[in-house]
């Protein structure tokens, strides 16, 4: 069974460098995860495995998918298809739920 409700503000904590994630839910065809960034930390670039949606919860940084730049502030809902080539930089410590399907 899976959790209902989620208090995402209570479970958002940055690590002193780095990323910390937490995965809220993980089926075969979902998987939910909140991302903490530590201001100047990185993700290099990759590529999705399936399709999603990044949702900027606080802070600010930088997304680049398929080469375009996009500004990542609080509200912030970013949709990547599926095999999108992306990374990603905090300039602010950074907090965002991943949410991707098949």
């Amino acid at each position: 069974m899976e959790k209902e409700t989620f208090q995402l503000n209570e479970l958002i904590e940055y690590p002193k460098s780095g990323i910390l994630s937490k995965v809220l839910l993980k089926s075969d065809t979902k998987d939910v995860t909140l991302f903490c960034m530590s201001k100047g930390s990185e993700l290099s670039e990759h590529t999705s495995t399936k399709e999603g949606f990044v949702h900027v919860l606080e802070g600010n940084g930088t997304f680049v998918l398929k080469g375009k730049k996009i500004s990542m502030n609080k509200g912030v809902l970013i949709h990547m298809e599926k095999k999108a080539v992306h990374s990603l930089k905090a300039n602010k410590n950074m907090a965002f739920l991943l949410i991707l399907s098949n």
